[in-house]
């Protein structure tokens, strides 16, 4: 009997000490890290991976950066980011979204694949390029952009700044085009950076 009480109470004392070295719910969500913006190739790099399991062979066309209320962007980061890739052996073309928040507009936290859309091939504004050719990360690029729009930068405080990557006829390699506002259709300054190099190219006013 005294043996079994002296299993008993040690068994007891393991159970308990288990239990309270345990992690709570509470304090496994103490541990999670905030969320933070990322920059533009962090995310397209994490949606390549995925969206090779769709098609060995896919290639990026277009990546531009998405701004969200849920969680404040910082130089050269957004919150959420939006890639296209494209597959010559499915003659299709796939929509890729990475937000570090869940929000609207259908944006989930980490990587979210959207539907398959047709694509004819490369035309003379829109054409693939390859991830080796991505040097310059959008914080880079956006440093770069800072030497000629310092001035408008600081005309224009807390303006929205988007990226825009891809590569078209207009230059040799693929281009960040760094955005003040909310899209280049609205926009009345961008800058061009080679996102190989990390050279300015041009302006756009």
């Amino acid at each position: 009997m005294k043996s079994f009480a002296l299993f008993s109470g040690c068994a007891l004392l393991l159970l308990v000490g288990c239990s309270s070295d345990a992690p709570t719910a509470a304090e496994k969500k103490a541990e999670e890290k905030p969320a933070e913006p990322l920059t533009g190739r962090q995310a397209l790099q994490q949606m390549f991976i995925a969206a090779r399991a769709w098609a060995p062979d896919i290639q990026p066309i277009k990546l531009n950066s998405i701004l969200l209320p849920e969680l404040k962007a910082e130089p050269g980061k957004a919150a959420a980011w939006q890639a296209t890739f494209v597959a010559t052996s499915l003659g299709k073309a796939r929509s890729y979204t990475y937000s570090s928040v869940e929000s609207e507009g259908n944006l989930h936290k980490g990587v979210f694949a959207g539907l398959d859309q047709s694509w004819s091939g490369p035309s003379l504004t829109s054409k693939p390029f390859l991830m080796a050719s991505v040097k310059i990360d959008s914080d880079d690029a956006y440093k770069a952009s800072l030497k000629k729009g310092a001035e408008y930068d600081k005309k224009n405080p807390g303006m929205p700044i988007n990226f825009l990557l891809e590569a078209n006829t207009k230059f040799p390699d693929t281009t960040w085009r760094v955005i003040w506002g909310e899209s280049v259709g609205t926009s009345s300054f961008s800058v061009f950076v080679d996102a190989s190099t990390g050279l300015y190219l041009e302006t756009m006013r």
